[in-house]
């Protein structure tokens, strides 16, 4: 005979368990993109919610009032939310690279409408943004996000979050250092080829000092710019292996700062 009987202890801890993965789904990448209607994100983060319930152990809350479980409500919040920001600064990775890229090549003033964000970014940022979200599906790195929040629930049980700012703040410093070089990884073809074009327009300009070498070096940066991009977006799933990594590695350290 199957108990279907729901007490408020159990309304407590889904409250709870909801809290952590609704604040995750708003707040890592591809979920908390602003295309997904509001609707689905909550009955998604509902329906995920009770699968986890039946599966993690409950832990006894500790809490005397409202004031109480209050506390616990925001610490869930909030290790959701940082969970879910460690992965998602990672793609501020590739807007990097491709402001470097945009002035390179001369188009930094070029702006386009972004509709996953609803924000203004640059050219060749939202290429490599796209590209790297449609490498996102299909290697199935949307799932391990779930997968990984799914765990949390074990590593740190409800309630029981210890928010250590000095380990979070290293590990924020030691991602500083890998996005310059992925960001750099990443534009680097387009850094090189416009400098070999400005040395070459600087030749040009003592041999030939009657041409106006300003008007024609924009549409030659233009054009060199863009061919480069073209024959070198073959590199971006290596590109984007190593954003992926860099995204496993920052939900490991929040995770394990709040352990």
């Amino acid at each position: 005979m199957l108990d279907y009987s729901f007490s408020y202890r159990d309304l407590e801890i889904y409250l709870l368990i909801f809290t952590r993965m609704s604040s995750f789904i708003v707040s890592c990448p591809f979920f908390s993109s602003r295309n997904i209607p509001r609707r689905f994100k909550a009955g998604f983060a509902m329906f995920v919610s009770y699968l986890v319930y039946g599966v993690v152990p409950h832990t006894p809350l500790v809490y005397s009032t409202v004031y109480g479980y209050a506390a616990l409500v925001l610490k869930e919040a909030m290790c959701g939310l940082i969970i879910g920001m460690g992965a998602n600064i990672c793609e501020s990775i590739l807007q990097f690279a491709g402001k470097i890229s945009d002035m390179e090549i001369g188009i930094s003033m070029v702006q386009l409408f972004d509709p996953s964000t609803r924000e203004a970014r640059g050219f060749t940022g939202t290429i490599y943004q796209y590209g790297v979200t449609l490498i996102m599906v299909i290697s199935g790195m949307h799932y391990y996000f779930i997968r990984a929040i799914i765990e949390t629930y074990t590593l740190i049980p409800l309630g029981k979050q210890v928010f250590d700012s000095q380990r979070m703040t290293r590990s924020i410093v030691l991602f500083l250092s890998d996005y310059m070089s992925i960001s750099f990884r990443i534009c680097i073809p387009v850094i090189v080829s416009i400098m070999l074009v400005n040395a070459v327009l600087g030749i040009l300009v003592k041999t030939a000092p009657q041409i106006n070498m300003f008007s024609v070096g924009i549409q030659i940066k233009i054009v060199v710019g863009f061919a480069v991009i073209f024959f070198t977006i073959g590199f971006l799933p290596h590109a984007a292996d190593y954003i992926f990594r860099e995204m496993k590695t920052m939900m490991t350290a929040m995770i394990e700062s709040m352990t």
